[in-house]
């Protein structure tokens, strides 16, 4: 017998306007029963597990130890600038001269993620 992950727990101090960012930033639904007010809600991804907001009363102090990556359908400079227009903050950029590398943001409550490269970025790198 084994586990499957059933959802990705993200702790947060709004749990609606968190899940509403990240359903806009993936572009996927949040659950068909969320309301503003929720202390619990989640977007439902169209593959995989969901990802499940739940406020807690405490604020993030420290760097996640776990973190989402975004591979985008578009280029990942589109999608950097796409993210930042709906709140997400520029935390790091690792972006190399050579298109390499991955781009590190911030949701409107301090998670960190990564926005990498998008499979056609990949493809027309050299190996």
């Amino acid at each position: 017998m084994v586990s499957v992950v059933q959802n990705v727990a993200i702790d947060c101090g709004d749990a609606y306007a968190l899940a509403r960012f990240w359903s806009e930033a993936l572009g996927s639904p949040l659950h068909p029963e969320s309301k503003p007010g929720d202390v619990e809600t989640a977007v439902i991804l169209p593959e995989g597990p969901m990802l499940y907001f739940n406020e807690v009363p405490e604020p993030k102090t420290t760097k996640n130890r776990i973190h989402l990556c975004l591979r985008p359908e578009t280029s990942r400079e589109e999608e950097v600038e796409r993210l930042l227009s709906i709140g997400a903050t520029l935390v790091a950029d690792r972006r190399e001269p050579d298109g390499a590398g991955w781009a590190v943001l911030a949701d409107p409550e301090g998670n960190e993620f990564c926005v990498l490269r998008s499979e056609a970025e990949r493809a027309a790198m050299p190996s």
